[in-house]
């Protein structure tokens, strides 16, 4: 089997083909998003390529003209000798990504299917709209700032209304244009909010996660879309730690030391279960939440709540990973074991 490692560019790439006797064949640059034409016409191969933006449309493009797929993690690059010496080329990555394949299997990451990067992609400019309809208001909450005014509690998509009614007259221009983004970023993000809604009722696994108290059409999307495959977890615990809400260790010889949740993984599917928790442990009114609010304040008795929050939203990770890979729907009977 010959190796086919690709140093991946914006434009373009740099590919190194190796014999199996790691005797390099060829050596050329190409087009990135003309790679697929050049996979097409090589037999059966290992392609190697690096984790970037580009990395997995042409994992899936190799993989669909039959090649075996490798996407090295780029935090495993660096030991493998790609920058050794402070020498770094795209030739040269190319080179040493296929002389470590023809010697090891090397390890791959996940390989998403098309699904699950349209829905990440989807909730990922959600959240850029968000975000930047934040930043906007922080400008203007620090122009009130320093004309000594207070504006009072409300939900963003009111702020620019209250901002008008203090101000009155004296908004100036600049402020105002402000406020005229402010309320275009609302209307375009409630218009991404009905399509992430229709989206997750579209999905029967998303129905079926959604069951469980606190889970929106957010977190559910966003979960299948970071697990895509649930066949590749074969308990709650791993995907639990796969999503970086398990503990860290820090242990020497006789020394044990625990630490705070890892935070590996995907941070922003991590970010929107905590909000499920502390939506859970606050404002969920549905009699089905009772068992897992309770287990949620046993654990506050003891270690506080920020501690409980973490440790609902892991325990909601476990939830949704048991009703996927079960077909079943939840059960506030089986919520939580009281303690």
């Amino acid at each position: 089997m010959e190796h086919v490692a690709i140093d991946l560019g914006a434009r373009k790439s740099q590919i190194c083909v190796r014999s199996s006797e790691g005797e390099i064949l060829e050596e050329k640059r190409w087009e990135t998003w003309e790679l697929k034409r050049y996979l097409a016409g090589r037999p059966k191969s290992r392609v190697v390529v690096e984790t970037c933006a580009e990395a997995f449309g042409v994992a899936e493009a190799a993989k669909a003209l039959g090649h075996e797929v490798r996407v090295v993690p780029a935090t495993l690059v660096g030991t493998l000798g790609v920058g050794a010496r402070r020498t770094k080329t795209d030739q040269r990555d190319a080179r040493v990504l296929s002389e470590v394949s023809c010697r090891v299997d090397l390890p791959s990451v996940h390989i998403p299917t098309a699904q699950s990067r349209q829905k990440k992609t989807f909730c990922g400019m959600r959240d850029a709209l968000v975000s930047a309809r934040t930043k906007v208001i922080n400008t203007v909450r620090g122009w009130l700032r320093g004309q000594g005014r207070r504006l009072g509690k409300g939900s963003s998509p009111t702020f620019a209304k209250r901002v008008r009614a203090l101000c009155g007259a004296d908004l100036p221009d600049y402020v105002e244009r402000q406020l005229r983004v402010v309320e275009g970023l609302t209307a375009e993000i409630g218009e991404a909010d009905k399509a992430l809604e229709m989206e997750a009722e579209q999905d029967e696994t998303c129905r079926r996660l959604m069951t469980v108290p606190g889970v929106g059409s957010l977190t559910a999307v966003r979960f299948v879309a970071a697990v895509d495959n649930v066949g590749r977890f074969a308990t709650a615990h791993q995907i639990e730690s796969y999503l970086g809400l398990v503990p860290g260790e820090s242990s020497s010889s006789e020394r044990q030391q625990r630490l705070s949740i890892t935070k590996a993984g995907p941070p922003a599917l991590r970010w929107v279960l905590i909000q499920a928790a502390w939506a859970l442990r606050t404002h969920c009114r549905q009699p089905a939440a009772v068992p897992l609010q309770l287990w949620a304040h046993h654990i506050e008795l003891r270690r506080g709540k920020r501690t409980a929050t973490v440790a609902l939203a892991r325990k909601l990770a476990g939830i949704l990973y048991a009703i996927w890979r079960d077909g079943t729907k939840y059960d506030g009977a089986r919520g939580a074991k009281m303690i």
